[in-house]
């Protein structure tokens, strides 16, 4: 799932607007406090916080 090269750096995390990266189908949050999974669907990230995965 290769997002386009300039989209993940504008992107951040709703929850506390820390920056994000790739991992498998997913966007993780880089908060030490926060952790957020985010789903990609379709090549779409789904950056809701009901939407999200919590870290285990």
């Amino acid at each position: 799932m290769a997002l386009e090269a300039g989209l993940l750096e504008i992107l951040a995390c709703p929850a506390c607007h820390s920056p994000l990266e790739e991992q498998d189908t997913e966007l993780v949050c880089t908060g030490q406090d926060c952790g957020l999974s985010y789903p990609v669907r379709d090549g779409i990230p789904v950056l809701l916080v009901d939407e999200a995965r919590r870290p285990a």
